[in-house]
Formats: structure tokens, sequence, C-alpha cells
């Protein structure tokens, strides 16, 4: 470990001196022109609350996958679900992934068995940018998004041809390469392939409890896709293909001192999607236009914790037919149909012999929205929308939802929601992780949708002083639900219930958050959040959610002097405390972890060196150093009753250090 953190620093010390080499045999004829794209999270200009996270803004950290392009986001955290599988779930307005509706490309991604793993099916190289929608979202993409929307935009084949290389390798022994490319083919045509492929060579053991610290991931994945751009007709389709492995558990190692066999989680998945995109323009001045989306996805997943066992096979189909068009470029108006039919095959055995169960689920929902908005040049802006599905196991849903946006000055800005959401429950493809424990998993028969209303406003006000930019932002967010899919861990520390309830539930999030460019290459943003979470986990009494931090602070600061060629990134948060689910007591009548956890910081930070068509970096996460102590209760018996791997609420590794390449070249092919 230490010779590679030598190699690495030696590394980043030698750029100068290539850097010098480099330039000394370039040719000076003619300078160059550098247009650099500007770094940080944008907030666009509509009705919802929606920033915009630019693949400047990615760089600024590793971001190896979708699931770590949120380092110097205020508002989305990301969370191991349990320390054992390396799952990890989103958490937006306070509440779980499972209430945020995952797009690419606008087209309803990553549900079910894709959830608990899908934030590592993104290749962070991949991503053109990503869009973040907080409370209730446009009606266009279904009735499934109740605290907000994550769409995901790839690389584009009719983007100017480039071709690109990223490699990456950390201290843990893990290597990622990521490669894409595209080219056009005439006017019209173009084409585009994007690959990846990472790989765990070695597991680790820092707290020496005899489980790898995280699993070993083994991932290969292809997607090409084709463009046309006509005059009148514009057509898209693309297609992606995965396979991964995740082996974790008990390390070989350690095998020599067990009697009993080693404890073992092995996952494997493959994976494919495609979509295709079809838009007929008959009014380009007023935005006219047809479009027709096709979708559909695939998903095989064997699991196996010890000798308990969940495999399902899920297939998904999407379509949506939209009609959009504006009116004195003041009133627009999009309305459209939908359908979406899901699929799942779930052979699985809770306990540790027999034969394996089986559920089959079948839920197809056709639907209808319509949606208005007017914009009044930009100072005012409402859009009001309305979609009625029918679902075939749960029955009609009527989702209505609204956005206002006033901006009386250029820099100060006023906005509101409010709108209702809906989501089909699958616990068995949701909760999964939780047969990394002995816990007696007990699922309630009687399940129904889930429901909830988002209510949400905010401000951002902007101020000059010095001609330097100070930006100030406020919002508060509510979600209230009326029926939900509970996972209760207080009723038993050896069990994990899982039902439908009509008791209280909700979350109140507030964000007070401040951005300050003292230099046109130096910017700096802070942010506060407080969350209230809370639930009858216990009939009659209202608990905050467990193994969810109430607060949590944020400070992220970018630096590129010399036109760019450098590149400095820090972030630092401090999440807060919260409380632990019910423990059980251990022989000497004391818990087996305390009914509540404190706060922890976590620091990253980056050093990027860059070049005409290539750049290198240097970076390290967690350098605190803050790792959660026995994330694993009963490591030593994993057979035993005790045993449980999902108390996870921090880090599950120390400080680590990673070095990255990338290569660039564009309009040279």
């Amino acid at each position: 470990m230490l010779k590679r953190l030598q190699l690495s620093l030696a590394l980043l010390l030698a750029l100068p001196a290539v850097a010098q080499d480099y330039n000394d045999s370039v040719p000076r004829e003619l300078d160059e022109i550098v247009v650099r794209e500007r770094r940080g999270v944008r907030k666009l200009k509509g009705a919802t609350n929606t920033a915009l996270i630019s693949a400047a803004e990615l760089k600024r950290a590793a971001c190896c996958n979708l699931g770590e392009s949120f380092t110097t986001n205020p508002s989305v955290d990301v969370n191991y679900t349990d320390a054992a599988t390396g799952a990890r779930q989103i958490r937006l307005l306070g509440l779980s992934s499972t209430y945020v509706q995952m797009l690419t490309e606008n087209i309803p991604n990553f549900r079910g068995a894709a959830a608990p793993y899908g934030l590592g099916y993104v290749a962070g190289p991949w991503m053109q940018s990503i869009q973040v929608s907080k409370g209730a979202s446009s009606v266009k993409n279904g009735y499934e998004s109740i605290t907000g929307q994550i769409n995901v935009e790839m690389k584009k084949p009719q983007a100017d041809p480039s071709l690109s290389l990223n490699m990456y390798y950390d201290m843990m022994n893990k290597l990622e390469v990521n490669a894409d490319g595209n080219m056009a083919f005439g006017d019209k045509w173009s084409a585009g392939l994007l690959a990846h492929g990472e790989n765990g060579f070695s597991s680790h053991d820092a707290n020496n409890d005899g489980f790898a610290d995280m699993p070993r991931v083994r991932q290969v994945a292809l997607m090409p896709r084709v463009a046309y751009l006509g005059n009148e007709y514009v057509f898209q389709f693309a297609a992606k293909f995965l396979n991964e492995r995740r082996n974790g558990g008990q390390d070989e190692k350690h095998a020599a001192h067990m009697s009993a066999p080693l404890y073992k989680i092995l996952i494997d998945t493959r994976r494919w999607e495609a979509f295709t995109k079809n838009a007929w323009m008959f009014d380009r001045d007023n935005d006219g236009n047809l479009a027709l989306i096709l979708s559909g996805s695939s998903h095989s997943q064997d699991a196996s914790y010890g000798e308990r066992i969940c495999n399902v096979d899920q297939k998904e189909a999407y379509a949506s037919l939209m009609f959009e068009r504006k009116w004195e470029s003041i009133h627009s108006l999009s309305t459209g149909l939908s359908f979406n039919y899901d699929n799942y095959r779930f052979r699985y055995r809770f306990g540790s012999t027999g034969a394996l169960d089986a559920l089959d689920e079948h839920e197809a929902v056709p639907g209808a929205y319509a949606q208005y908005t007017f914009n009044m040049d930009d100072k005012l802006v409402a859009m009001a929308g309305l979609r009625y599905d029918y679902s075939s196991v749960y029955g009609s849903m009527l989702t209505p939802r609204m956005h206002l946006r006033y901006n009386p000055l250029a820099d100060l800005s006023f906005h509101a929601s409010a709108g209702a959401g809906h989501r089909s429950p699958h616990p068995l493809a949701e909760y999964s992780y939780m047969l990394a424990s002995s816990r007696n998993i007990i699922i309630d028969s009687d399940l129904h949708r889930e429901d909830a209303w988002n209510f949400g406003a905010g401000a951002d006000y902007a101020v000059h002083p010095f001609g330097k930019k100070l930006a100030f932002g406020a919002e508060y967010y509510y979600t209230r639900f009326s029926n939900q899919l509970m996972l209760s861990l207080d009723r038993d520390p050896h069990a994990a219930y899982i039902y439908s309830s009509s008791a209280r539930s909700f979350s109140h999030a507030l964000q007070l958050e401040v951005t300050f460019e003292p230099l046109e290459d130096l910017s700096f943003t802070a942010a506060w959040r407080l969350t209230d979470v809370k639930a009858e986990y216990t009939p009659g009494v209202l608990s905050q959610k467990p193994l969810t931090s109430r607060q949590k602070l944020l400070f992220t600061a970018g630096y590129s002097p010399n036109m760019g060629l450098w590149q400095f990134d820090v972030s630092c948060a401090v999440n807060g405390g919260g409380r632990m689910p019910l423990s059980y007591k251990l022989p000497d009548g004391s818990d087996a972890w305390p009914e509540t956890y404190k706060a922890f910081p976590q620091l990253n930070a980056q050093i990027t060196r860059n070049f005409r068509h290539w750049s290198v970096y240097l970076g390290g996460e967690n350098l605190t150093g803050y790792r959660q102590k026995s994330p694993i209760v009963g490591a030593s018996d994993p057979w035993g009753a005790d045993f449980d791997a999902t108390m996870i609420y921090g880090p599950l590794q120390g400080a680590m250090v990673y070095i990255g390449f990338r290569y660039n070249i564009t309009k040279y092919l």
C-alpha cells in the first residue's frame, strides 16, 4: 500500500517536468485557444426545481459510477445498505432511493431488482450530465416519482467525433478501464460505442472480523448506439449489455481458522436493456413534435447469502407516445399515452435447507397524461399536470402535480411545488440485502400500493460584492405517506417485518446553501441540511427512521489556476448522528449495539493535471479515516442467530488513495 502511494505521489510530482518536455517538443507556430467547460452544479430555469451536474463537475472526483457522482452535491446522499453485498441506495429528502424515480435519457430505469445495485451499472465516464429534480416532478415520465427524479444523460453519438479512454486504480487493488468513441456517417447518421470493465483483484479486511470490507466486483458492460438526425424525423437506438459478479463474505484467508464452512455471498447478474426514440417535427418554429419511445430490459440475478437464496428474473417493457407544441412562446402543451409492463419471477429460500419457494408477479399499467406550461418571459413559469393510470394489480391512480416559479429580479427566484406519487411494492427485490443476516424475514401477504404527497418551496438569491457572485439558496420539502411499505427492525432484533401501513409516516427536509466565487477559477460551496423522518414502526409510537442521519454539513472548494492546467478539489462532509434499530441483549445484560450513533466526518480531495488531450489525477476518499466499528454484528459466528450485516450507517473502509488517467481526442478522427 505504501509503495503504491509513493508511486502515485512521485508520478504527480513529476508532471511539471513531463509537461515542460511535452511543450518543448510541440511546434509553436500558432497559439491555441482553449475553451473550458464551467464547473459547478447549475440550477435550470424551468418550473421544476432541477439542478444540472455537468461532466466537468463529475470530474472533480473519481466518479467511477453513478453511485459516486454526488460527492459534491448537498441534496443527495449515497449509502451502503449492508456490509457484505456492496448494495447502495440514494437518499433524497431523507427517504430511500425507492421513492426517487431513476431515468436514463428520460426513460424509467433501474426499477425493482435492479435498484439495489443499479447505481453501479452506469460508468462515470459514460455520463454526459445528471439532472436532479426535487419534489413532485413532471407527470410526463410516469407516476412513480415521490421525492424527485434523477435523470442520467449518456454521451451521444451525434456529438463531435471523439475518442476517450479512462483508467482508474486504487490502493484496494481495484482496476477500471473505460473507453468510448463515436463517428459520423454523412450529415445525418452517427454511431457510438461505450465500453466498461472493472475488477477487484483482492479482498481487504481492515478490521480483522473475518469478512471482506467490500465484495470483489467483476463487471463488463457495452453500450452501442446509433442516431439519425433528419430535418423532419429524428431517430435514436441504443442497447446495453452487462455482466457482473459480486464475491463477498468471509475471506478465504480465515478458512484455516474456521471449523464451520465459510459464509460466502455470491451475486451474479446478467442484464440487457434497449430503447429507441422516434420524433417527427411538424412545426419547428413552435417546437411541435410527435414522439414515440420504446424500451425494454431483462434482468437476471442469482444470489446466495450463506445458505439463503434469492434468484430473480425481471422483464420490463415501456412505451410512451407524446405530443408537444408551443403557442406564442407563452403557452405549451404536452400530452401523451404510456404503457408499462413488469414481470417478476422469484425463486427463493429464507432458511438453510429445503426446496426453493416460487413467486411470480405481473403488472400492466396503461396511462394517459396532459401537462400545460405558462411562461411569461421566464419571469413567471407555471406548470400543471395530471395523469391517470390503471394498474392490473392495484386499480386506478390519479396523479396531479403543479409547479410555480417566480423570478421578480435577475438574481431573485422563488419556487413551489405540490404533487402526488404512487409506487408498486416488490419487497423481495428491494429488500433482498436483508438476507445478509440471520434475521427471520417476515413479509405480509396483504400488500398495498404506496401513495404519498410531496410539497415544497424555496428561494434563491444572489448578490455581487466587488463584482464577485455570492449566491444563497433555501428550500423546504414535506413528504406525507397515506400508505407505505414499511421495514420494521424494532419489533424483534432477530426479525425483519415487511408490511403495508397506513399509519403516520412523513419526512421534513430543510436545506440552506451558499456559494461564493471570489475568483474566476476559485469557488466555495457550503450547505446545511436537516431531515426529520418519522413513522409508526410500533403502533401508536412515532419514531425516527433508523440508520438515517438527521443533519449534514457539506463544504466544497474548487480551484483551477493557470487556465485550468491544474485542478484542486476538496469536499468535506459531516454527517450527523441518528438512531439505531432495536438491539438484543448480550449475556452480561448490555446491548449488542448502542441506541444511537454519533456524527462523523468524511474528507475527499483530488488533484488533476490537464494537458491538451489527456490528464492525470490523484485523489483520496475518506481521508479522515473514519470507519464504522464492527459493522457486522456476530461476525465470529455467521451461522448463528445473532449474525447481522445490515446495521450500517457510516463508511466501511478507511482512507483510500487512487490514481487515474484520462485521454480524449475530439474532432481529430
